[in-house]
């Protein structure tokens, strides 16, 4: 049995040990000494979790209680540990705070200090040892002998850094390397990159390139096994809840399962007009009365792959290959719209189409690829109808990580009567010379410095590329650019010449020419913009 005292004295001297390749050896050769039923319990501790990644348990407490005396006993194990995090999580009913209480109490009694120290830190989620989860999967590699890029897609697959050590210290290299996909285990989705000419894309795909429509909605991953079916996001939240029409349409209408499907979902106004995507995130927070939410707001639902079919990984196998599986998946239904083209001019009135049916432009997938995990690259591009606007910078924020030394988040606003209404902020879209070259301007225009932020006199214009103008509770304005990034700096026009808010407020407006809009049961005036 693993003791909790080697592993707390493990986190002491992981703690006290600098140099990274010194922390890799010390967790793999811990790793590599553990029975292989524990070895998930302890990545689990070891990243700062009670429980495995994939386990939805939470043990709903602020913190290891103080032992009320010491109760003695054999020293405590990582499986009686877990036991007791087991039972935290799990209890419920009258006194369910008393409950939780008591049993970590009965814990702390036995631990010595440097035990409760350990276990406090694994309940509160961060364990200071200077372990990432990038070094636990270089250590588990380590560990088994295995290359380290099979423990990276081994966890991209697997979606728990318990579950890879597992199968590597339980069965070796070879396993993590032959790993797959797991039903209600959700992977990262594969990300598209920007483009803004199909010339390009063309020539990154040999000439013929799939090309789908980008909704305006959120992504979704659908799982099912059975009559059992999961939906989660884009960031991999459980949202199942919120959506059981979703859930619905995966009883009644699909087949093949086992099944995984890569989707979107979007927000349809009464006369099925896309609603914007500020309008859909309600649906995705909702989780009581979902019903009446859905007869305001109904879902049309896209799906553009298939990662599992009858139980069967797809991930490895072609674009082509996954969009015939699905279309036996769905029976054809529920697609999103698609053409496969080999010229420019098709590719153009394809996004034409898109645009005018109120969505963001259309993805460019290489009929070749495979589908990778939290992969971004040419094997799938995005060309979106991108607008402009021209603001003034009033404040950066001082730059973090990367940019220190730069101020290097701008405030952006445009021009309002005799004030500046703000719009939004961005850090993107400049060079690092440009960076540099704009700190000097904006030091060169401040007006004061909080230690973050820096206000600056209104002076210099940029030209901002946005997807969408939404409204905004946070801004005066009422207004904000939904990912907002600088185009150019233009020195060619003063403030004065910069966009103005009624101009703002009109190209909002415009927006409800393609799209629907959302009209709340509270609003007795008509629908809101």
């Amino acid at each position: 049995m693993a003791l909790l005292a080697d592993f707390a004295a493990l986190c002491q001297r992981l703690a006290r040990t600098p140099g990274r390749l010194d922390k890799r050896r010390l967790v793999a050769d811990y790793l590599r000494a553990l029975p292989t039923a524990e070895v998930g319990t302890a990545v689990a501790f070891l990243t700062g979790r009670p429980f495995p990644a994939s386990d939805p348990r939470a043990l709903k407490v602020r913190g290891l209680p103080a032992p009320r005396s010491a109760s003695g006993g054999p020293p405590l194990t990582l499986a009686e540990v877990a036991a007791a995090f087991a039972a935290v999580a799990e209890a419920a009913g009258p006194g369910v705070r008393r409950l939780r209480d008591e049993r970590l109490g009965a814990l702390a009694g036995r631990a010595s200090d440097l035990e409760r120290e350990v276990l406090g830190r694994i309940i509160g989620g961060e364990m200071r040892t200077g372990v990432s989860d990038g070094l636990i999967l270089e250590s588990i590699a380590e560990a088994c002998g295995a290359d380290p890029s099979a423990a990276r897609r081994a966890a991209l697959l697997l979606g728990d850094l318990s579950a890879v050590a597992a199968l590597a210290l339980g069965q070796g290299a070879d396993a993590l390397t032959a790993a797959q996909s797991r039903l209600f285990v959700p992977l990262l989705p594969m990300l598209a990159e920007l483009a803004v000419d199909f010339e390009n894309v063309l020539a990154a795909h040999d000439g013929s390139t799939a090309l789908e429509y980008k909704y305006d909605g959120a992504r979704i991953q659908l799982h099912r096994d059975g009559d059992r079916v999961a939906v989660w996001s884009r960031r991999l939240s459980d949202v199942t809840r919120s959506l059981p029409d979703i859930v619905t349409i995966a009883r009644r209408d699909l087949g093949l399962a086992p099944f995984i499907l890569d989707g979107e979902v979007v927000a349809l106004d009464s006369a099925g007009r896309p609603l914007p995507f500020q309008e859909l995130m309600r649906r995705f927070r909702r989780v009581h009365d979902v019903e009446t939410l859905m007869g305001q707001m109904p879902l049309a639902l896209y799906f553009f792959d298939c990662l599992v079919a009858e139980g069967r990984p797809l991930i490895d196998q072609s674009y082509t290959a996954r969009w015939e599986a699905l279309v036996r998946v769905t029976g054809g239904r529920y697609l999103a719209e698609r053409a496969l083209v080999t010229s420019v001019e098709e590719a153009r009135t394809f996004r034409s189409r898109a645009l005018a049916a109120g969505h963001e432009g259309v993805v460019a997938k290489d009929p070749r690829s495979a589908y990778e995990p939290g992969g971004r690259g040419k094997r799938w591009f995005k060309l979106k109808a991108v607008e402009t606007i021209d603001c003034v910078i009033v404040a950066a924020d001082r730059g973090s990580g990367r940019r220190v030394g730069w101020l290097s988040n701008y405030h952006l606003t445009v021009h309002d009567d005799d004030r500046w209404a703000d719009v939004g902020k961005t850090f993107k879209g400049l060079t690092d010379q440009e960076f540099a070259a704009m700190t000097e301007r904006l030091w060169a225009l401040a007006l004061s410095d909080d230690g973050y932020t820096v206000r600056v006199r209104p002076e210099i214009v940029v030209e901002v590329e946005y997807n969408e103008i939404q409204k905004s509770p946070t801004y005066p304005s009422g207004l904000a650019l939904r990912f907002a990034r600088i185009k150019r700096i233009r020195d060619d026009k003063a403030p004065s010449q910069a966009t103005t808010l009624a101009e703002l407020r009109a190209l909002y407006e415009k927006q409800f020419a393609t799209k629907g809009r959302f009209a709340r049961a509270s609003d007795q005036s008509g629908p809101l913009g």
